[in-house]
């Protein structure tokens, strides 16, 4: 059975396996024999929680991971998840394992830019933690997982409580009735091998950072809670300022009988109404804002909106906005809007490693305030909650995606399912994010029938968890034939927004033929969602010499040529903000291990081509809105 299946949620969750997904699993597939559903907790960081951050025991498994695997490739239920202590004065002993004695390493983090001789390891390296706890009488307690690289067993004082597959999205693991007083231990086999059925795959262009990346946390709440929400502004036919101020969605109540009161209030926006939870807990309303200021990038308005029902109370802050597909044009607010912005992996400036921390989210939007940017793409995958938080704070707007990155098995029914619950996780999570207004089921796929139908269905599922904003995906291809390039992939049909990749000037061609070019494209909004050339800050040369900064402005300034003359480009997303870690960038002395199309270097510095976007966005020399 495929691990996925153990973080499932709870019968009462809100979201659900489609029909679709049903169908697609038929009865023969062991990976679709899903067991009991459970709980995912949607805004841990605007709860009071027990955190877990800190130094954590680990123990480094080396292939074939004896302690966490059988030969078979099961997972073995008696080895190092149990923390039992060798008796090495008189035997018998254990495993040969000890927690106790164990070196120490900082969660959330990557154990590979935290220990030296783990720099290059992919594998299992398991994670174990001593604390005491007073429970709250009647209450339920979650082991929160901000998100762990790639698969996650986790076991609670000796008991083996959850699994999860997928390396950047939470889980929560339901504890209450194993914790202790004092003396709990928790032990966590985290597994960043590559697999051909993984999501993403193993040929991947970026740093397979393992570990615990994120927050890890204890979240106490009553017999009866939320966890789940979706308070957002009604999306109408067609958009009206008058008339935007109504504010629509649900609040779902696990443990609530039918009937339950559940309130939500927007004191500045002079809300306040209550509805009652239907026999699956959830709530719906409808309520009117006596006044509402609408967010946007020049006005990024949060509004602090509290969620309460009996015991339970959330307060979020949310921003509310309209966004929408008009034609070519994307529209927010009625306003048709133009996107300029860069693409971004989470890797964390100056320290490099996998980003986590409020310090990595406060650099990172610093290069972007810089480059005069109103919009981010978070490559190739969900991003920490940061990252969003902050974006809502300051009105960047975010296409977010799962990371079905180039090969991926479409054919397999049993992929399609983790990627659909991987999609659910991501919109689950960050639905109430003003700042995110794309949601991306790909990048750079294969075109072919089979990788259409899938990532068809996945766009169609992904409008039916949230119908409020467009979908995309990132295409790349087809070669120019000539001085032609038609964008004819079939996917397209199936995105409201069409991103499309290509490195006319680095890959294919020199910087100056982009300027001949002419695009045929989908009569859509179009994204340039990846365009650069690789520069290692520092270096300096001719125009048309490879590596120099002074190139890599060259090959940017033909691009813009190019891309003037496509009349539906409605956004600039050059690859990438910042140099990141990626293990096949091999050129001694140029790469030394990093992919180089960076405007900013991994240390912060900015190259040529910064200056270049900086001026280009602030002056609005490239693209229109309409």
């Amino acid at each position: 059975m495929s691990n996925v299946s153990r973080i499932l949620p709870k019968a009462s969750f809100t979201w659900r396996v489609s029909s679709a997904l049903l169908v697609f699993c038929g009865l023969v597939l062991p990976v679709c024999a899903q067991q009991p559903l459970k709980t995912l907790l949607v805004g841990v960081d605007r709860r009071s929680v027990t955190s877990l951050d800190g130094d954590w025991h680990y123990l480094v498994d080396q292939p074939p991971a004896k302690g966490l695997y059988k030969p078979d490739g099961t997972v073995k239920e008696d080895g190092y998840g149990l923390n039992t202590h060798p008796n090495i004065s008189s035997g018998p002993h254990n495993d040969e394992y000890d927690f106790a004695t164990a070196p120490t390493m900082k969660v959330p983090g990557d154990w590979n830019t935290q220990d030296p001789a783990l720099f290059r390891f992919e594998g299992v390296v398991w994670f174990e933690r001593d604390f005491d706890f007073q429970a709250k009488a009647g209450a339920r307690t979650f082991l929160h997982i901000g998100a762990a690289n790639y698969k996650s067993f986790v076991w609670m004082n000796g008991k083996h409580v959850c699994d999860h597959e997928g390396g950047f999205t939470p889980f929560d693991c339901e504890v209450t009735a194993i914790l202790k007083p004092t003396q709990n231990s928790v032990v966590i086999a985290v597994d960043s091998t590559r697999m051909v059925d993984g999501i993403p795959s193993v040929s991947i262009d970026w740093f397979n950072y393992g570990g615990l990346n994120r927050d890890v946390s204890l979240v106490t709440v009553p017999p009866a809670f939320i966890d789940d929400y979706d308070v957002h502004l009604k999306k109408e036919a067609t958009f009206s300022s008058v008339n935007a101020n109504t504010l629509t969605g649900y609040v779902h109540v696990v443990g609530a009988a039918a009937g339950t009161n559940v309130t939500v209030s927007v004191p500045e926006a002079g809300v306040r109404t209550t509805a009652k939870t239907d026999g699956d807990g959830k709530a719906a309303f409808e309520v009117k804002a006596s006044k509402l200021e609408l967010w946007s990038h020049e006005t990024p308005k949060l509004y602090k909106v509290e969620l309460a029902s009996g015991e339970d109370r959330i307060d979020e802050e949310i921003g509310f906005r309209d966004i929408r597909v008009d034609g070519t044009r994307i529209l927010l607010n009625g306003k048709a809007i133009f996107l300029q912005g860069a693409n971004m992996h989470a890797e964390a400036p100056i320290r490099t490693g996998r980003a986590y921390s409020d310090e990595d989210v406060k650099n990172i939007f610093g290069f972007l305030k810089d480059l005069n940017a109103n919009f981010v793409r978070l490559a190739h995958y969900p991003h920490d909650e940061r990252m969003e938080r902050m974006a809502d704070k300051q009105g960047i707007m975010i296409w977010s995606e799962i990371p079905l990155w180039q090969h991926i098995s479409f054919e397999k029914p049993e992929v399609y399912a983790k990627a659909t619950f991987m999609l659910n996780e991501m919109i689950r999570r960050d639905r109430n994010k003003a700042s995110v207004i794309l949601w991306s089921v790909s990048n750079e796929t294969p075109n072919n029938p089979t990788r259409t139908k899938f990532l068809t269905d996945l766009a169609n599922e992904a409008r039916r968890l949230d119908a409020t904003r467009p979908i995309t995906s990132a295409l790349i291809g087809p070669h120019a034939k000539g001085d032609q390039i038609v964008q004819d992939d079939p996917l397209a049909n199936a995105l409201d927004v069409v991103g499309q990749n290509e490195y006319v000037g680095w890959y294919e061609g020199t910087p100056d033929e982009a300027d001949k070019l002419h695009w045929t494209m989908p009569n859509k909004p179009i994204l340039m969602s990846e365009f650069g050339a690789e520069a290692k800050f520092g270096d300096h040369g001719g125009r048309n010499d490879r590596w120099a900064e002074e190139q890599q402005v060259n090959v940017y300034e033909h691009q813009f040529v190019m891309i003037n003359k496509i009349p539906q480009v409605r956004g600039l997303v050059p690859w990438v903000l910042m140099d990141f870690r990626s293990p096949g960038r091999n050129i001694p002395k140029l790469q030394d291990g990093f992919n180089r199309k960076g405007l900013f270097s991994e240390k912060g510095e900015k190259k040529q081509a910064f200056y270049l976007f900086q001026k280009t966005y602030k002056e609005r020399l490239v693209g229109k809105a309409e």
